[in-house]
């Protein structure tokens, strides 16, 4: 265990995450009480903090225009117990255990040890998005953390495959479902475990990892050490972490963080009218497409007459993305943006694009992506009751002078 993460655990174990080092610093995220303080929490860089118990923190925008792979110190942190992050004997690479049990043949019961000495190890490259970023942006208003665009983040996770392990415990004929729980606890007993579920079928692909390190570190403690689930492709809400319960399961999981929570209007699009009830909701599920204006922030300045490079990032659930294109004009017209390098179809993919504005003046620029499967972005913003799923393209104006 790193003496960072130690030092974490002591300052949970203290009492409040209220000791960790506050910068002195706010933003001001660009919705209705949108001022956020900057602190910097164990291991962290200062974040942008939305609520203290349980500990949520969002990512700076800018961290995002300094390169493709998010650093450790500078990915969100969500949680939804309040006694999280967990803090106790157990939390230590030595002393963890994660069991498998439930409809299996052979019940196991594995250190992070074991599981480095027992199965292949593997990465991935991917993006953790959690369900509700931007949900500050939603209008009218919804219930939830009001998040700018930073509950997002993309690492390298090294695991290994959650579908060698279910193999090596044996599945059982008619088993359906597999649960994943972790140490994170509800402070009183009537609010429910956080606990989700995956078909078997999606559990046995080969892609799901239960990954120990992040960016060639140890997982950080806010991020779910020593062991959490990695699907890519999927929101953050599946990705559970300290991971210390998998049980295989031969009937449809109906806990709270199933359902109702986590649930989307059963519409191609995920959304509704404005004070109107869907009339079926489904499991929210896979990313869909977005893209981001990196380089540069509302207000910024760029000369007029000459060429700016103005560039981004672009992810979808993990179909790809086939092309990103830039307007000045609302959608009027489109300039075919230069994608960059590919890093696998789980990551953000960069983007460039040469930008020369022709007179001094206010540019608003949007970028729009499409993935393989012709898939895209809305020029409007889409509503549903939860605030998950935004996804229209994001203006950013600029003075050119």
């Amino acid at each position: 265990m790193s003496g960072a993460v130690r030092l974490g655990a002591a300052v949970i174990a203290g009492g409040t995450l209220a000791r960790s080092r506050a910068s002195g610093e706010s933003v001001v995220l660009p919705f209705e009480n949108g001022e956020r303080e900057l602190v910097a929490y164990p291991q962290k860089r200062p974040l942008i903090r939305l609520t203290t118990r349980p500990p949520q923190l969002e990512t700076p925008f800018a961290v995002f225009g300094e390169g493709i792979v998010t650093p450790n110190d500078a990915f969100f942190v969500r949680y939804h117990l309040t006694n999280s992050p967990p803090a106790h004997e157990t939390l230590t690479e030595g002393a963890f255990r994660l069991r498998v049990q439930g409809q299996v043949s052979t019940p196991l019961t594995l250190s992070v040890a074991d599981l480095r000495s027992q199965f292949e190890t593997t990465e991935v490259l991917a993006v953790n998005q959690c369900s509700g970023n931007s949900r500050g942006f939603f209008k009218p208003r919804v219930p939830g953390g009001q998040l700018g665009h930073g509950a997002m983040g993309n690492a390298k996770w090294r695991g290994v495959r959650l579908a060698d392990v279910l193999k090596k415990a044996g599945i059982a004929a008619g088993a359906r479902q597999v649960l994943f729980n972790g140490l994170d606890t509800p402070l009183i007993v009537t609010t429910p475990d956080f606990i989700k579920a995956l078909d078997v079928d999606q559990a046995l692909d080969p892609d799901l990892l239960l990954a120990f390190e992040m960016n060639g570190e140890p997982l950080p403690w806010l991020n779910g050490f020593p062991l959490r689930l990695v699907v890519p492709g999927h929101y953050g809400t599946y990705w559970v972490k300290h991971l210390n319960e998998i049980t295989v399961v031969d009937s449809e999981f109906k806990g709270f963080w199933m359902k109702p929570a986590y649930r989307i209007p059963d519409d191609p699009c995920a959304h509704i009218e404005p004070g109107t009830t869907p009339r079926r909701t489904v499991p929210i599920s896979r990313y869909n497409v977005r893209s981001f204006i990196t380089s540069h922030a509302t207000g910024g300045r760029i000369p007029a007459g000459a060429t700016t490079l103005i560039r981004g990032i672009a992810f979808d659930g993990g179909q790809q993305i086939r092309e990103v294109v830039v307007s000045d004009d609302g959608g009027r017209s489109w300039k075919e943006a230069t994608l960059e390098a590919d890093l696998g179809r789980y990551s953000f993919r960069g983007w460039s694009f040469p930008y020369r504005p022709g007179q001094a003046g206010p540019r608003t620029l949007i970028a729009r992506a499409t993935n393989r499967l012709g898939q895209s972005q809305p020029l409007e913003p889409l509503w549903n009751p939860s605030g998950y799923m935004r996804n229209c393209v994001e203006p950013v104006t600029l003075d050119a002078v």
